[in-house]
């Protein structure tokens, strides 16, 4: 009797012992299920706020890069403030050390175009930079043909015999006042000059101006009255003044931004 009762107690053990390691593995695996999903959402997040973190980083550089952008533009020199000078000279030559030389500019000083047009005031010129195989000289320095035509003469033909072919160009579209003559080794080959008169004309029409269709009027002379619909010759004159300046050497107004990055010009006063 003792000995059933031992075995029954032997299996009773036994049956426990096994329900408990049961329990253990079940308990294992849930608790190694929770830890794996822990482990996954937390990587979710990581990966969530590392994306989050690039993306916000990303939008400040982009901010950043849109305002130096706008910085630049906004510093940047546009061509539009070079496309109507009142007057220019247009000089054969790559060197704009010798166009300041031949000037004897006075406080000469090494700019960039934006500069160099910001300077070029009162009796301050700017000479820019080589564009092609000619140098522009421009700014209100230069001697305007409606004060002293002769100053003009004796400015360009000085000019010509030191540095060859010389072009002037002037207009002014408040009163109507227009320029141009073209020298060569201080010869004048061409020049017409109207300030409310013919104040200078010299040499054959080129034929340049022939074909533009160019208005030039003999001294003494003036426009007849147009009572129909024809041109203003005067007008006429003042809108083709930049073509013909193309046609002899550069039209500024037909500049862009590349040669707004081509070097250094020189700014100075004029004596």
């Amino acid at each position: 009797m003792n000995g059933f009762k031992e075995l029954f107690q032997l299996r009773a053990s036994g049956e426990g012992a096994g329900a408990v390691q049961g329990g253990d593995y079940v308990a294992v695996f849930m608790l190694g299920l929770l830890l794996l999903i822990l482990c996954v959402g937390a990587l979710f997040v990581w990966m969530a706020t590392r994306h989050s973190r690039e993306r916000r980083a990303w939008a400040e550089a982009e901010l950043l890069r849109r305002s130096n952008s706008r910085l630049a533009e906004n510093n940047k020199f546009r061509p539009e403030y070079f496309e109507s000078p009142c007057r220019w000279i247009a000089v054969r030559t790559t060197e704009p050390r010798a166009v300041q030389k031949a000037l004897k500019l006075v406080n000469p000083t090494l700019c960039t175009w934006a500069e160099g047009m910001a300077e070029a005031r009162d009796h301050r010129i700017f000479i820019t930079p080589p564009i092609g195989e000619w140098v522009l000289v421009v700014g209100p320095g230069l001697p305007d043909p409606g004060d002293d035509v002769d100053e003009c003469f004796y400015l360009l033909t000085e000019l010509s015999r030191k540095l060859g072919l010389v072009q002037f160009f002037s207009l002014n579209r408040a009163v109507g006042h227009h320029a141009w003559a073209r020298l060569d080794s201080g010869e004048v080959l061409r020049a017409y000059a109207w300030v409310g008169h013919v104040a200078w004309n010299q040499g054959p029409a080129s034929p340049a101006e022939l074909g533009l269709g160019l208005n030039c009027f003999e001294y003494h002379e003036q426009p007849e009255r147009q009572w129909s619909n024809a041109p203003d010759p005067l007008l006429q004159n003042l809108e083709r003044l930049p073509m013909l300046a193309a046609r002899w050497s550069v039209d500024p107004a037909a500049l862009d931004e590349r040669h707004f990055t081509s070097g250094n010009g020189i700014v100075g006063e004029i004596t």
